[in-house]
């Protein structure tokens, strides 16, 4: 009875800041009051920018302003005005381990408050996401998430938020979103409404080196980036890549396949000069790139 009773508490005690968002039609997900005022929920459960409302824990529905998206972290941000609820405490995700007991908090349907208990499934450092957005820690639950449950607070055993559920991230399974990551980006988006990331306006496809390259080059990696598109004007026409360049280099590191290459285009490399080592014609060639920030709706990276 110790066990049920103490779950039962940490739900009753999370769940008084979970509440219901009506961003898409049908069922409504799950948010959180991360602050006063503003709430997170799963960004993809959002749908539409206007006309969005929020079910509060005292049953209300208010409106809501939608703050921002990032898709690449599934990170949405809502502003509600003139309502006074307290922000859930919040924890860090990095200390979870496989098989720790953990509760998902949600407010999706009718009935106010669910529940799902279950275990941590695995776990591991950061981890960047198929959208190109980057977890501080990656932490995946033991099974899919329930309908609604995207957006819903995941507790641990003391009742610390940990981060938000997302069903959007990995097929079959439910992620973390962990906590750190959601104060990081929620900060972005209600600044400027959108996640800044490094732009080169480059198409690429991963290709094996020709054995040839690799030994003349003496490169300790066989595979490469071929730019097969280039947006005009960008960052990397004008700075002298061609189609049909193979991408090996960028700063020095490695580029063999696209994490190595969203992993150079973060925040911080906006307006930086990106060395980028290519070949071409079967030689070694470099260009020197300035980094612009990525258009919001471009499939470029």
């Amino acid at each position: 009875m110790d066990l049920s009773d103490n779950l039962a508490n940490i739900v009753a005690r999370v769940g008084r800041s979970v509440v219901a968002v009506h961003g898409r039609h049908r069922m409504p997900s799950s948010g959180v009051i991360w602050r006063n005022g503003v709430v997170v929920t799963a960004a993809h459960t959002i749908r539409r920018e206007d006309g969005i409302e929020v079910t509060l824990t005292d049953g209300r529905t208010v409106a809501a302003v939608l703050a921002g998206l990032d898709l690449g972290s599934d990170v949405g941000v809502l502003k509600l005005d003139g309502v006074d609820l307290d922000p859930i405490d919040s924890g860090d995700a990095s200390s979870l381990k496989p098989g720790h007991l953990a509760l998902a908090v949600a407010r999706a349907d009718e009935f106010g408050t669910s529940a799902d208990f279950g275990v941590i499934g695995s776990t591991g450092g950061p981890w960047r996401t198929w959208r190109n957005g980057q977890l501080d820690a990656f932490v995946r639950l033991d099974g899919g998430l329930r309908p609604g449950f995207s957006g819903a607070a995941l507790a641990d055993m003391r009742g610390q938020v940990m981060g938000i559920c997302t069903s959007a991230l990995m097929r079959g399974a439910g992620v973390v979103i962990p906590a750190v990551t959601v104060e990081r980006v929620a900060d972005e988006l209600l600044a400027k409404g959108h996640v800044s990331r490094g732009y080169l306006g480059v198409g690429t496809q991963q290709v094996s080196l020709l054995d040839a390259w690799v030994k003349k080059m003496n490169l300790p990696f066989s595979s490469g980036l071929l730019i097969n598109s280039l947006a005009p004007g960008g960052p990397a026409e004008q700075g002298g890549v061609l189609i049909g360049d193979v991408m090996i280099e960028l700063d020095g590191k490695p580029c063999s396949d696209m994490n190595d290459l969203h992993a150079a285009l973060g925040s911080a490399s906006i307006g930086q000069q990106l060395q980028i080592a290519l070949i071409r014609g079967g030689e070694r060639h470099a260009c020197a790139v300035t980094v612009g920030e990525r258009p919001q709706r471009n499939s470029c990276r």
